[in-house]
């Protein structure tokens, strides 16, 4: 053994409670699991004291967008908070974009992340630039931080393909430079019909390059935006099954019943995943809305219980569409389940393979988990089981990858000073609590 994680329970846990776990790492795998206090090894061997803490798989956030993180109000602020002002103040502040610029607060940012519990990062890359400046820095960071989360990044035509000079070869330029996945925002083209053609555009490009497809798609309020059906029919037609990812779909909130029925069963027919962006879309969209107000975010509950795969991701960190966030996947899940209103015993646990298993199944991690023979990429969460962690949001205790303490947090303390003695405070609960 070269690591022993003690007293651990192992995601995932349901209302079984099980019973706490020694995890044997060696050679940067889960080599052996046996019951606490079982599992005997030389002297020696460093050891981490879960004391009935989770442990789970690292968190995945699907969906970010690194070339613009923590450039809120540069050069000014998103007043109106729309969409749209956001796209124009990014244009505005991509042409001042810089190599040091991008690889900096990237970086911070995926330390951010990395501190939280994250294991793999699947981020956006703007390549409407004739330079492609976010994009080669981006992918030189991606090879300097291996050690410490995977990155995967994508090629995204933030303006639009057909719609942007010369944006067919800029794709296949960032493919070429070494872009893992295809992106798109077909509803952002000048029309429907540019729209759709781009969508058959992403599909011959990934056919082409043997690449996964990664797109934005109707993220608007609009319930005439309806390109994710075409991204379905496409799907199925390509045998692309399992390897085709949808962003924000938050027009869906807004289609009738009847068409969103339909939808739902394209959806499942084509394993297509679905990554809702709670953080972000809750604050932009129903921006147009009096009241009633549309929640803005896609149909996560009903996408779930259909059996499709759903992630939730983080999208934003302090740039022009979202000032706030700071890299935590358990506050974008928080959020979920409060707009999707999956607060029920069972999708709490649920809801939190969205930002674990779900994720990593899109990004070709599936063999991801604590189980033997696993990687030994894992968190242990200062809480006992998934749903603490979504009520709590707890540190990250200890994050590994390959068996290597990556990161390590030490829980806050409270205390309440009261005139008899103080008082140590805790909002942890037991289950028989």
């Amino acid at each position: 053994m070269d690591l022993i994680v003690r007293d651990a329970r192992a995601h995932p846990t349901g209302d079984r409670y099980p019973e706490p776990v020694d995890i044997g790492i060696a050679g940067g795998s889960i080599v052996r699991i046996a019951p606490r206090g079982t599992m005997r090894a030389a002297g020696g061997v460093p050891e981490l004291r879960a004391d009935g803490r989770l442990v789970s798989p690292p968190l995945v956030d699907p969906h970010v967008h690194l070339d613009a993180v923590l450039t809120v109000g540069e050069p000014r602020h998103n007043e109106s908070g729309t969409l749209i002002e956001g796209i124009l103040t990014w244009a505005e502040r991509k042409r001042t974009l810089t190599h040091d610029d991008v690889k900096r607060r990237a970086y911070e940012a995926i330390l951010w992340e990395v501190a939280q519990g994250t294991g793999l990062i699947r981020s956006h890359v703007d390549v409407c630039d004739p330079d492609l400046v976010a994009l080669r820095a981006l992918l030189e960071l991606r090879e300097e931080v291996r050690d410490i989360v995977e990155l995967q990044l994508i090629a995204f035509p933030q303006d639009g393909i057909l719609s942007f000079p010369d944006g067919p070869a800029l794709m296949r330029e960032a493919l070429r430079l070494g872009c893992d996945v295809v992106g798109g925002i077909p509803h952002y083209e000048w029309t429907r019909e540019d729209g759709v053609a781009e969508v058959q555009f992403i599909f011959d490009l990934a056919r082409e390059t043997g690449r996964p497809i990664d797109l934005h798609c109707d993220e608007t309020d609009d319930p005439e935006s309806r390109f994710l059906e075409h991204v379905a029919a496409r799907t199925i037609r390509d045998g692309m099954q399992g390897r085709v990812v949808a962003g924000h779909t938050t027009a869906m909130g807004s289609y009738n019943d009847a068409y969103a029925f339909k939808l739902i069963q394209l959806l499942r027919h084509a394993g297509v995943t679905i990554v809702a962006n709670p953080l972000d879309n809750i604050v932009l969209q129903g921006r147009f809305d009096s009241y009633p107000k549309r929640r803005g975010m896609t149909r996560v509950k009903e996408l779930d219980a259909a059996g499709i795969n759903v992630a939730c991701g983080h999208d934003s960190i302090m740039d022009p569409w979202y000032p706030l966030g700071r890299g935590s996947l358990l506050d974008a899940l928080s959020m979920l389940v409060h707009v999707a209103q999956m607060t029920g015993r069972g999708e709490l646990f649920r809801a939190f393979e969205m930002v674990t298993t779900n994720p990593l199944r899109s990004a070709g991690r599936a063999d991801w988990g604590v189980r033997e023979g696993a990687p030994a990429n894992l968190v242990v969460f200062d809480c006992e089981d998934e749903a603490e962690a979504i009520r709590l949001r707890p540190a990250a205790r200890w994050v590994l990858r390959e068996g290597r303490v990556v990161a390590e947090t030490e829980p806050a303390r409270s205390t309440v000073h009261r005139a008899a003695g103080d008082t140590t405070v805790t909002f942890q609960k037991s289950r028989g609590g």
